[in-house]
Formats: C-alpha cells, structure tokens, sequence
C-alpha cells in the first residue's frame, strides 16, 4: 500500500504582513482615488511639458520662465478657444442637435420601406428630438438631477483642476521632476528598473502624440475645404470634430464622418452621396498616403490598444480617464513586453 505523506504548509509571518499591506495599499487607493487621478494626470501633463521645457532650455531659458512660457501658451490657446470658437460652435452643434433628428424622422416618415422594418422587428417609436438626445446626457453620463449636485460637480471639477495644474507645474518646474516623484513613492530595489519603464513610456507616448498631430493637423483644414467646397452648413465645427475624432483610431474618421453625411442627406440625396464619398476620399487618403508615408515612421502605440484604453478609461474614471488611458496602456504593454523578454531570456 502507498504510504499516505502529510504535506505541511508554512506560511511566515512577513509573508502575512506583506499581503495585508499589499491589502491595505489597494483599499487605500480604492478609497482616495480621486486623489490618485488627479496625482496621475498631473505626471503625465507634467511629462507632456517636459520636451518643451527642455527645448527652451536647450536655448538657455531658466526652466521656471520656460515652464511658465509653456503653460500660458496653453492656457491662451484654451482661453482663446473658448472665447472666439466657442460660442459658434455651441450654436453650430445646437442646430446639428436639432436638426438632425427631424431630418431622421422625416426621412423614415416619407420611406415607405421602413414600415416594412417596422412590420419585421416590432411596432418601436421611430420619433426622437434633440430633448431626447439632451435628456440623456452626454455619452449616456446622467445630468445632475437638481442645483446642490450640479454646484457639488462644478467645485469638484475646478478643484481637481487646480490640483492638476499646481502640481504638474511643481513637477514640470524641477529638472526631472517626475523622475524624482517616482523615486519617492516606488521601493528602492525597484527605483532603477520603474524609471527606465516610465522614459521608455514617455518616448512611445511623445511619439503617438506626434502622429495624432499630424493627422489632426492635415485633416482638419482638409474637410473644412471639402465641406465650404460643397457648402455643407457647419463646415468649421464639423472640421473640428473630425480633428479631435483623430484620436480614435479606425473609427474615428468614420464616427466623424456621419454629421455631415446626414446633413447632406437632409438637403439631397445627391449631396448626401457625395458627402459619402468625400469622406471615403479622405479616409483612404489618410490610410495609403499619411499613415505609410508620416504617422507609421514615429507612431509609437498600437491602435488598437488605444481605442480599448479610451473606452476602459472613459468608463472607469470619465473625462480623466480618457487623459490617463493611452499613458497608462502603453505603460502595461512596456510591462508585459518586460515579462516576455525576461522569460525568453531565462529559456
């Protein structure tokens, strides 16, 4: 008969306390995780000011004076904006909101073919307004049910971004400033190894942000010609909108392509056709002329890495999510990618 072995497991009593700490840490960070975007967003912005800051400094401007250069330039370009572009432009997508869903309902009013789908799928109202559209708020997020939870989100907001700035501009301000804020918070035997992670990161980062420029840069002016060319109304927000869809890869231009097509239709089904094919034009231009020839030389993260980051950080954290997503992915994949060499080194 086998002999039946008594197996004993030993666990020590540091091991124990390092999983209740390990415990304590991620309740820690459960519980002020506000605190932790808001500390993470301000790394990553600071990081974004960094090649700047270096540049001037490259041309013998104090650091301090060349941060500060740097975030007025932004704070002008957002100030700007919202003075000069934003009130049009919340007219021109007040009227898109309007407008839209009536030319929808007309055109499933006046196609006999969709009783057919109705007849198919099930009696549905086909009827929607822009309080429709509105009443759901934006991306589906709830709008504030009363003045106190409006007046509560609005200080949150500007204290968050108060937070970000001060210490991003603390961090941007000290040569390797971040570098030096990752030393503090990160165990000595790993200091080395987290810091060639994070430059590492920042390189394919730069690199990404460089390639959505680009693109920003020549599509926008690109369907804002196209768009007056054709006289299709709302021609500079819709421009706009394809500019910061750039962010998206693949769907993107294709998401940013349906106002237009739909207003197109709105006035004529031959304008609704061409508009279909001016965006397919751009869309073809962008894949087989800047992507092979300017985006793929410096791109630096994987498309579709980064259109599942922005829809986990969206949904997880909103706004600031989608800040830290394409850091924080492209972070993880840097991490994995260490793993696989270090067991592909170890075979």
């Amino acid at each position: 008969m086998e002999e039946i072995k008594n197996v004993r497991l030993n666990i020590h009593t540091g091991t124990v306390i390092k999983i209740l700490l390990v415990l304590a840490v991620a309740w820690a960070v459960y519980l002020l995780k506000d605190l932790v975007l808001v500390l993470l967003t301000a790394v990553v912005i600071a990081s974004a000011v960094n090649p700047a800051a270096n540049w001037f400094g490259r041309h013998r401007v104090p650091r301090v004076l060349a941060v500060l250069i740097v975030y007025v330039l932004a704070f002008s370009i957002i100030l700007g904006t919202f003075f000069f572009f934003l009130p049009p432009l919340f007219e021109d997508f007040s009227g898109i909101a309007f407008k839209i869903p009536s030319q929808i309902n007309s055109l499933v009013s006046t196609n006999p073919s969709w009783n057919t789908v109705i007849n198919l799928f099930g009696n549905f109202s086909t009827k929607m307004s822009a309080q429709d559209v509105v009443s759901q708020g934006v991306m589906n997020s709830p709008l504030p049910s009363n003045v106190f939870e409006l007046t509560r989100a609005i200080f949150s907001g500007l204290l968050s971004f108060v937070l970000i700035v001060v210490i991003s501009f603390y961090l941007a301000v000290q040569k390797n400033g971040v570098e030096n804020f990752l030393r503090v918070v990160i165990p000595n035997r790993r200091e080395e190894y987290i810091i060639d992670l994070w430059r590492r990161t920042e390189i394919k980062i730069g690199r990404w942000m460089q390639g959505q420029l680009i693109l920003a840069a020549v599509i926008g002016p690109l369907v804002f010609l196209g768009l007056t060319l054709f006289q299709i109304k709302y021609a500079l927000t819709l421009a706009i909108v394809a500019s910061v869809f750039e962010i998206i890869p693949i769907f993107g231009p294709i998401l940013s392509s349906v106002p237009a097509v739909l207003l197109g239709f709105g006035d004529s089904v031959t304008l609704g056709l061409i508009m279909v094919g001016f965006y397919l034009i751009v869309h073809q231009f962008e894949n087989h002329l800047l992507y092979p020839l300017v985006v793929k030389k410096i791109i630096g993260v994987n498309p579709l890495i980064v259109i599942l980051s922005l829809l986990v950080g969206y949904e997880l954290f909103g706004f600031l999510g989608i800040i830290l997503s394409v850091p924080m992915a492209t972070l993880l994949m840097e991490f994995v990618g260490d793993i696989e060499r270090n067991k592909h080194t170890n075979v």
